[in-house]
């Protein structure tokens, strides 16, 4: 029996990755038309996959409660069970490996945001699943993490480290969080009505990073600082600077993702490879075969 799943933000990055995922997978799509009724869009789906997002962090505090509260609603309309891509803000700077039993007590605004976001979930009876997951990784560089900041430079041979260039960070490759969350989907009946499932993706460090690039393009690859500074600056009058440096935090916090609970739930998953993913990032224009120049010269190891 064909199953169907309501994709909520069809052209954005997680949207479209679920979509493309689940069609593989035999379900029936249907994407979402913002402004509609939901509700009435969610009768007859078996999932709902919640890719809404206000975008560069606008109102959180507003918006985040509004779209909660109309995706419960409509889950409990239509019985469906929701997908939502949980992320790392819920915990506080502490080194490790972050799990389902890990404490949550957030030290940001945004972090108290998502908490209660998830308090709602699980005290709606909707069945939800929460698939966390650290920085974003999208092949098609839509508005993800390599290509609004580690690699803006990269053209010309140089890598963005917004932290120490040692930390290692949780990064999630969005073609395999979605494959996840088709496997969850298909395995719902067998979960709880609220789980917290931990998406382990990759960790890397900014140096790892740059030692892949460099022996994928052949050619040095230079360090360069974000200017936090300018960030700090700019605050008071620039809404997504102040959200930015809020959680400045994680690039100083060594952190992981267990995968513990994802491989007893989705045995058969298989993620894509490290290298891989790293050089998932590089703009379509990058040629590795040719050597990056600015100002007329080649680039030299710094």
């Amino acid at each position: 029996m064909t199953q169907t799943v309501l994709i909520l933000g069809g052209k954005g990055k997680i949207g479209a990755h679920a979509a493309q995922a689940f069609w593989n997978a035999g379900w029936q799509v249907r994407l979402y038309d913002r402004g509609t009724d939901m509700a009435q869009a969610a009768m007859g789906a078996d999932v709902i996959v919640n890719g809404l997002n206000p975008p560069k962090y606008h109102n959180w505090a507003k918006l985040i409660p509004a779209i909660t509260a109309q995706v419960i609603a409509a889950a409990k309309a239509s019985g469906a069970t929701v997908i939502v891509p949980g992320n790392v803000y819920n915990f506080e700077g502490v080194d490790g490996e972050w799990s389902e039993n890990t404490p949550q007590h957030p030290t940001t605004r945004k972090g108290k945001i998502r908490v209660q976001m998830e308090r709602d979930y699980a005290a709606s009876g909707v069945q939800t699943i929460i698939l966390r997951a650290g920085n974003f990784i999208d092949p098609e560089r839509n508005g993800d993490i390599m290509s609004l900041l580690l690699m803006t430079g990269i053209a010309k041979g140089k890598l963005t480290a917004p932290g120490p260039k040692d930390v290692i960070t949780t990064y999630c490759y969005l073609p395999d969080w979605a494959q996840a969350a088709v496997g969850l989907a298909e395995k719902r009946a067998e979960l709880a009505q609220f789980e917290d499932v931990p998406f382990p993706g990759h960790a890397f460090s900014i140096e790892e990073l740059r030692s892949t690039l460099q022996d994928a393009l052949g050619r040095p690859v230079q360090l360069s600082t974000f200017p936090w500074w300018i960030m700090t600056l700019v605050s008071p009058f620039w809404e997504l600077a102040r959200e930015l440096s809020e959680m400045r935090y994680l690039w100083t916090t060594n952190h992981t993702l267990s995968g513990t609970k994802l491989a007893r739930l989705f045995p058969d998953f298989r993620p894509t490879d490290l290298r891989s993913v790293m050089l998932a990032g590089l703009p379509a224009e990058i040629d590795p075969n040719q050597p990056v120049r600015t100002g007329g010269q080649s680039i030299a190891a710094h």
